[in-house]
């Protein structure tokens, strides 16, 4: 009897045992900064974090809000589905976004998602209107109600935020359905946003990187489905603009990968 209790003690610490010999510091070693990774393991229900104060911080999304604006224009029918072209709109502004020639063309959505073409989703915004965003993001209790920045790209720069546990909280209920939009559009959503598939796994993910407050914040969000289960995943870095990273960009997805890798999801 003594012998099967201590057999049980032992099957059930061993999910803490596995999370405690994550290591969740040294991928963040080679990236100036600071920033964390939180993830949610969906079979055992529990939360992983690198850094569980920095989880609960609210920032700008920067293009990770497509993947919300890409289901808002659908269920607003501002487009019919992800093969819908975008006429260029001729010139953006190069010293916000950048200058990205490649991406200065007329763009189906699907192309503007995966390019994160910020210009085509600013126009979808433009049809959507501030009172339709702000109805749906209160319903899907995405970020945090601050929609005062003055120009259209309220994403990437102003006061509206989001934290990593909420990006995961949105992805998990648009995963199992529990958001205000069809079934059709969760649908094309998922579709879009396949990023990788590997013999076993599919990662749908977004990244997201904005210039502001004298920042650089970077995201990468999303999940990935293997045998069965579903890691969702939400990475953030920041860093001073002052600060000379040439590898922050690929940071993201690095950290992130090693960390799911340690967990053996990826």
């Amino acid at each position: 009897m003594a012998q099967n209790r201590l057999l049980l003690l032992a099957l059930l610490l061993i999910p803490f045992i596995a999370e405690a010999q994550l290591d969740l510091i040294t991928p963040f070693k080679n990236c100036p900064g600071s920033g964390s990774t939180t993830i949610y393991d969906n079979n055992r229900h529990q939360w992983i974090y690198s850094d569980s104060l920095d989880a609960q911080k609210a920032t700008l999304p920067a293009s990770t809000f497509k993947v919300i604006n890409l289901l808002i224009a659908l269920e607003t029918n501002v487009i019919r589905d992800e093969h819908e072209v975008v006429k260029w709109v001729g010139k953006v502004d190069t010293v916000l976004y950048g200058n990205r020639p490649e991406i200065y063309h007329d763009m189906s959505i699907k192309e503007a998602f995966e390019v994160s073409a910020g210009w085509v989703f600013i126009e979808l915004a433009k049809r959507v209107g501030r009172d339709r965003y702000r109805k749906y993001l209160t319903k899907c209790h995405y970020g945090n109600d601050d929609l005062s920045e003055a120009g259209t790209d309220f994403w990437n720069f102003g006061s509206f935020g989001i934290s990593p546990i909420n990006q995961i909280n949105f992805l998990r209920n648009a995963y199992s359905g529990e958001v205000p939009f069809s079934r059709r559009n969760l649908t094309i959503l998922k579709r879009v946003m396949v990023t990788e598939k590997g013999g076993d796994y599919t990662i749908r993910s977004k990244t997201g990187w904005t210039r502001d407050g004298g920042n650089d914040t970077g995201w990468w969000v999303g999940y990935v489905e293997k045998n069965g289960n579903i890691y969702f995943f939400a990475t953030r870095l920041i860093k001073s603009l002052q600060v000379s990273n040439p590898n922050f960009g690929p940071c993201r997805k690095e950290i992130t990968r090693t960390i799911l890798h340690e967990l053996k999801a990826i």
